[in-house]
């Protein structure tokens, strides 16, 4: 058995398995140290190699502490080779020897790959982990705390103006996303029907009140109208009077008429209980009414929506849209002192702090982003099961099993020290317990 561990065990044993290529400085440190705890597993066994060859040696046909010390010793190598055997066995063939059932993570790679993916998509990317998890990293708050810093909102802004300058740049003179905005504009407008919203505005403006302003300032402007142009309408008055009626007379006839006008004007225009006003009240509920449920006029509506859009103008308008935006957002942008820029900041700001303050605010963007997140997750579960395990499917077998020893075979070591530790006391007391009893 010495011979065997002398000659063939031994030159296999010291010299540590080559580790993948390392890049990081991270992966150098864990190959130093998978290189330091193999040599001193090693070094073990070599020790009770060598203490076994002396104490077999001077061994008597007496039973004295030498014959203690070889059992402990002969023992401690049988444990350190068994667990060295198995260790090796994890990552290829021990002695280089195709032995059943060793070299298992080369074998199975794929297996373990399959098995990695079900693993991570059982246990990490659950909806019900997921949301736990999210629960207690309060995102939103601590969102808003970093954000509410003048120098990170800065950076967002910033960030985000390099981007979408970029962006802006590129697609400045491209007719294809001019054309795209005029089919977007379109599209949208298209499925908007035009009669419902206008009577759901005339109803909103007459529920706020709004219209009572409205009709104030269209009586206001027929009486500046009719007082502008007062000698427009005398003039026609008389030139349509037969020729017989005397000119004073016209007179008096236009001045009454004007007058009592003009009264009604002010009156309807003072009285907010005006018969009038609530005439004309009724006529536009009834309008907005017809508008949201008369098949004729929503047809009406829509007919007249496409004339519009199919207007050439129509298209010069939206192409323009596209660039006056594109102009105005680059050169707001631009500058890091701008106007723009620093009201973006601002806004990022109140909100920050709003996040950091308003908990029932900080609950809903809490529960909105977990709703997505766990969505997603349970969505992509599969496909990043899938996605490991193909991964693992395309890496080379021994590289990869170099790789999983890089990260966990320092810790292996110490089972090949455990078993030199351990063998030497079971063989020390199996061997005393042997000379007392028998």
């Amino acid at each position: 058995m010495v011979c065997l561990v002398t000659n063939h065990m031994l030159p296999d044993v010291q010299e540590p398995s080559v580790a993948p290529d390392t890049t990081s400085a991270s992966e150098q440190a864990q190959a130093r140290e998978l290189s330091k705890m193999k040599k001193v597993a090693t070094s073990m066994l070599v020790l009770a190699a060598v203490i076994f060859i002396v104490a077999r040696a001077f061994e008597g046909e007496e039973v004295t502490w030498v014959n203690y010390v070889r059992a402990t010793a002969e023992a401690a190598m049988v444990g350190a080779l068994a667990d060295w055997f198995a260790v090796t066995a994890l990552f290829k063939h021990p002695l280089r020897l195709p032995i059943p059932h060793t070299a298992i993570i080369p074998k199975r790679k794929n297996e373990i790959g399959e098995g990695l993916g079900d693993f991570v998509q059982s246990n990490f990317l659950t909806g019900e982990v997921v949301a736990e998890k999210l629960s207690s990293v309060q995102m939103s708050r601590r969102l808003g705390e970093w954000m509410r810093e003048p120098e990170n909102a800065k950076s967002i802004v910033a960030e985000v103006a390099v981007v979408a300058s970029a962006i802006s740049e590129v697609l400045a003179d491209d007719d294809d996303v001019k054309l795209m905005v005029d089919g977007l504009v379109r599209d949208r407008l298209g499925k908007i029907p035009v009669a419902p919203i206008l009577g759901r505005v005339i109803d909103a403006g007459m529920d706020g009140e709004h219209h009572h302003e409205l009709y104030n300032v269209a009586l206001k402007s027929a009486a500046n109208f009719l007082n502008d142009n007062e000698a427009t309408f005398r003039k026609r008055m008389m030139g349509e009077s037969p020729w017989w009626v005397p000119e004073p007379i016209d007179d008096r006839i236009f001045d009454k008429i004007y007058g009592a006008v003009m009264t009604f004007l002010r009156e309807v225009d003072s009285d907010p209980d005006h018969h009038i006003k609530r005439d004309m009240d009724t006529r536009s509920r009834d309008l907005a009414e017809r508008l949201r449920s008369d098949e004729r006029l929503i047809e009406q509506g829509e007919k007249l929506k496409q004339e519009l859009i199919d207007h050439p103008e129509f298209q010069l308008w939206t192409q323009d849209l596209w660039s006056s935006l594109q102009r105005g957002f680059g050169e707001a942008t631009k500058e890091a002192d701008s106007d723009t820029r620093r009201r973006i900041e601002e806004a990022l700001m109140a909100l920050a702090n709003r996040l950091v303050e308003d908990e029932a605010l900080q609950a809903k963007v809490d529960a909105w982003v977990e709703s997505i997140i766990v969505y997603l997750a349970e969505a992509g579960r599969t496909e990043i099961g899938a996605l490991i395990a193909n991964t693992v499917q395309g890496w080379d077998a021994q590289d990869t099993a170099d790789r999983i020893e890089l990260q966990v075979g320092r810790d292996l070591q110490f089972i090949r020290i455990n078993g030199t530790l351990v063998g030497g006391l079971a063989g020390f007391l199996i061997f005393a317990f042997s000379e007392l009893f028998f």
